[in-house]
């Protein structure tokens, strides 16, 4: 029996659709442009355009489920690009703004970096309709990425100008890099929908931190995404507490 021409054979469609994979070479776009504004320590404008790829890579995946336009090939591209622009983007970025000074060590963080959103990315991909969708299990790494563009304009916007060689910052990307290989869970605000109805207090105070983070972009982008960070942990303890507490009172 000829395989190739059995009507069982899976048969690839021709072409790709248009809309979500642009936005997706956007931002992977965008992510090539940080490395080379890192190369040339240009530290300010590479965090910008990372945090201006995750922009386009929320998009593409709303876009392709809007339009009814997701694929296979859609999803590997992305991640693909994920790798690129959330990955090596923000590592060579913290390398070339902090790292560098430590030598061998400075690199082999910032690798570690790359290597820990690669797997984040991996296990994320598999665990699509396993885990539940209301959560992420481990930092994502678009918000990863955040944390570290955001933090590079807040010292910046703060007065340590060019290169910031401290301790503490390589100490803050290992903990950045574990969570996100870690089983902390984190809200995904898949459930959030913007177009349904809302109380007005949400809206009034919505309104307000819209506000807030137009007049100092700086310093409310790395608050969030710093918040977000911290959010896993701190919802974890929590957990840790209330369970404890709950046994407590059930043995007593």
């Amino acid at each position: 029996m000829n395989v190739s021409n059995s009507p069982q054979r899976t048969r690839m469609k021709k072409g790709i659709y248009l809309l979500p994979n642009l936005f997706t070479s956007a931002s992977l776009f965008c992510g090539f442009y940080s490395i080379i504004a890192s190369y040339k320590e240009h530290f300010v404008p590479a965090a910008i355009a990372v945090l201006v790829s995750v922009v386009f890579d929320g998009l593409d995946g709303r876009v392709a489920r809007l339009t009814n336009t997701t694929s296979k090939f859609g999803a590997e591209y992305d991640s693909l690009a994920d790798v690129i622009s959330f990955g090596i983007a923000p590592a060579l970025l913290a390398y070339s703004w902090s790292l560098s000074i430590y030598g061998k060590w400075g690199w082999i963080i910032a690798f570690l970096f790359v290597l820990c959103g690669a797997l984040r990315l991996a296990r994320f991909n598999i665990q699509i309709g396993i885990v539940e969708s209301k959560v992420f299990n481990g930092l994502p790494i678009p918000a990863a990425a955040s944390v570290i563009a955001s933090t590079v304009i807040f010292f910046d916007y703060v007065g340590a100008e060019g290169k910031f060689h401290n301790v503490f910052i390589m100490i803050f990307v290992i903990i950045i890099s574990l969570l996100m290989v870690s089983s902390v869970k984190y809200y995904s605000f898949k459930d959030m929908s913007l177009l349904a109805r809302k109380p007005f207090t949400i809206f009034f105070w919505s309104t307000i931190l819209l506000i807030i983070i137009v007049v100092e972009p700086e310093i409310m982008f790395f608050v969030i995404f710093l918040g977000y960070a911290i959010s896993g942990p701190v919802w974890w303890v929590l957990k840790v507490f209330t369970k404890n507490k709950t046994e407590g009172k059930t043995i007593s």
